[in-house]
């Protein structure tokens, strides 16, 4: 299982639309960014500081076919990435995130 970060509005269009075609930096990069549960946290801190109404959707990789590439990325980690819109019929799972809060200025 891979797991997408998403604003609780994200989640909201991609249930009612059925297909999520990426948050603006998911546009910027040309992917879908993705994380492992592993990675979930190193992700949240490094790009989520500060934002509350996050989503955590559970997606099974199985279904997404040669879209999705393992590429590295941060600390020399691989990450997963896919190259088209996500299906609502290969989510699992989602659960709301504890808000990430900052002490930076």
């Amino acid at each position: 299982m891979i797991i997408k970060i998403l604003t609780d509005q994200q989640w909201a269009e991609f249930q009612a639309n059925g297909l999520f075609r990426g948050s603006p930096a998911d546009a910027a990069d040309g992917f879908i960014h993705f994380s492992t549960p592993d990675q979930v946290p190193g992700t949240l801190e490094k790009h989520y500081q500060g934002v509350t109404g996050l989503v955590l959707v559970e997606v099974d990789e199985t279904r997404l076919g040669d879209d999705l590439k393992w590429e590295t990325s941060r600390g020399g980690e691989r990450f997963p990435h896919l190259y088209a819109d996500l299906s609502l019929a290969a989510v699992v799972s989602s659960q709301e995130v504890a808000s990430q809060t900052s002490d930076r200025g």
